[in-house]
């Protein structure tokens, strides 16, 4: 990878703080995506994928119809009007297309058009996926491929699925070495249901970890133990206000599980109580791969998890519009939640599950 993301040290050492927590310690991979142009060969967020040539592209094949948000656009328009953001600037002239970007707005109206003045809604027919990540074994050394599998590829379809209104995921494992010819222009969705749902290519510094569960994931003997302030005092931890009347605030905020995009780790909770998930063929509890997140980091006391890097960034109090460098893939699921893709541990090629915290 061409640069570094270096998440700071924990303001505590929590599993020297409590010992009981150490058994908890769980490997993690911070991806740390920045906008860029990565290539077939790099691992990435929403780049092109190293895809045979003679392998069909996947496609969602439920309905979508009774789904229409009356906010669907295209994902060429939804990535031209970020470029347009992007190059804003206070007190300046709202910038303007380049010749070439505003060709490529106006076929991308024209198709759509054409589908609806056919009577032919782009979301009533298969829908082509779109990529969501690429990760390579190099890269992500804990991903646990079936056979000769190193690379992992993740797609979804950019419109909402019911029961639980999130787009629907497809796990791909190949081996990168057996990919001869390339697809070099994947078909595209004609409509995003929402921008959110069209990731912005990134290129990714990935970073290993060591995380802890969220105070959830945890037995209600420890998460007293993190209650009571008298334990944290005893460590010779003094928190200061606010944390010092509620700890576990302080250890949701800085110690437990990271935020962002990640390989990995604890997942994060909130929207619902923790709840295992098991392997639709094994049985086999499932563990977390991936969390596809709509922030890097939190704002306020959540900013001490951006990268050292980054620091001076995240605690800038505005940003360009479109430039928040806490969501630098412009991906948003749920209320600005995370989505979390499950595998079964003993056969990664059995069906994942997914879930929106």
């Amino acid at each position: 990878m061409s640069f570094v993301r270096t998440t700071p040290p924990r303001p505590v050492d929590v599993a020297a703080a409590f010992p009981a927590l150490a058994a908890f310690a769980r490997p993690a991979v911070r991806l740390h995506p920045r906008p860029g142009s990565p290539s077939v060969e790099d691992s990435s967020v929403g780049g092109p994928l190293l895809w045979p040539a003679d392998e069909p592209w996947p496609h969602c094949e439920d309905s979508h119809l009774h789904l229409d948000t009356g906010f669907r656009e295209s994902p060429t328009a939804i990535r031209l009007r970020r470029r347009l953001a992007s190059r804003r600037r206070p007190g300046e002239r709202p910038p303007v297309l380049t010749p070439e970007e505003e060709a490529l707005g106006e076929r991308s109206a024209a198709q759509l058009a054409d589908r609806y003045d056919a009577g032919d809604p782009p979301a009533e027919h298969p829908v082509p996926l779109l990529p969501v990540a690429q990760l390579y074994l190099r890269d992500v050394p804990l991903l646990r491929p079936p056979g000769q599998a190193d690379l992992l590829q993740v797609l979804w379809c950019p419109y909402e699925h019911e029961p639980d209104c999130k787009p629907a995921t497809a796990l791909f494992w190949r081996s990168a070495a057996e990919v001869g010819d390339v697809l070099t222009a994947p078909p595209e969705p004609y409509e995003a249901d929402y921008p959110g749902y069209v990731p912005e290519p990134c290129v990714l510094a990935p970073e290993a970890i060591t995380e802890y569960p969220n105070s959830l994931d945890l037995s209600p003997d420890l998460r007293r133990m993190l209650e009571d302030p008298d334990n944290w005092r005893a460590a010779g931890v003094e928190l200061d206000s606010p944390y010092d009347e509620y700890p576990p605030d302080f250890y949701r905020t800085h110690l437990g599980n990271a935020p962002g995009w990640k390989a990995g780790g604890w997942p994060p909770w909130g929207r619902t109580d923790p709840y295992a998930r098991h392997c639709a063929v094994c049985e086999a509890r499932m563990v977390p791969l991936l969390t596809i997140a709509s922030w890097e980091w939190d704002g306020g006391d959540g900013h001490s998890w951006a990268p050292q890097e980054d620091q001076a960034d995240a605690r800038a109090t505005s940003h360009y519009a479109g430039q928040d460098p806490s969501q630098p893939t412009k991906v948003e699921v749920g209320s600005t939640d995370n989505m979390q893709i499950y595998v079964c541990p003993d056969s990664p090629e059995h069906p994942h599950t997914d879930l929106i915290q």
